[in-house]
């Protein structure tokens, strides 16, 4: 459980980084909603959102396999959805070569995981 709360809360701070980085782009550019056309803005905002699109649901779905199957594949998971994160965060604002598409990738698959996982665990499948 150790791994898994010090992960959720990376990502929080991951989040909030965001957040505070759009703050600082929206005063600098003088943009007070949306991105303004801009594409440092637009990829900025599209960071933080993406974050919250699909971190929540998979940090769920990582704690729920904690039940079924205890805390080693949180844990693995935990680090991969941090990585993936801030990959992809990387990726989106010109910080990481590929991030975008490796975060996007790896958090997609880890829900796919998970999710499956869960299901199996609901019908008595354990690995």
């Amino acid at each position: 459980m150790t791994v898994f709360l010090v992960c959720a809360g990376l990502i929080g701070l991951l989040a909030a980084g965001l957040t505070g980085y759009i703050g600082r782009l929206r005063g600098a550019k003088r943009i007070s909603l949306g991105d303004g056309g801009d594409p440092e803005m637009l990829a900025a905002v599209r960071a933080h959102g993406n974050l919250i699109e699909f971190a929540p649901l998979s940090l769920l779905l990582i704690y729920l396999l904690q039940g079924p199957y205890g805390d080693g594949w949180m844990a693995v998971l935990s680090v991969l959805l941090v990585v993936a994160r801030f990959a992809h965060a990387g990726g989106m604002l010109g910080l990481v070569r590929h991030g975008r598409f490796i975060g996007a990738a790896t958090n997609s698959i880890l829900l796919v995981v998970t999710s499956a996982l869960l299901v199996l665990a609901g019908f008595g499948v354990r690995f």
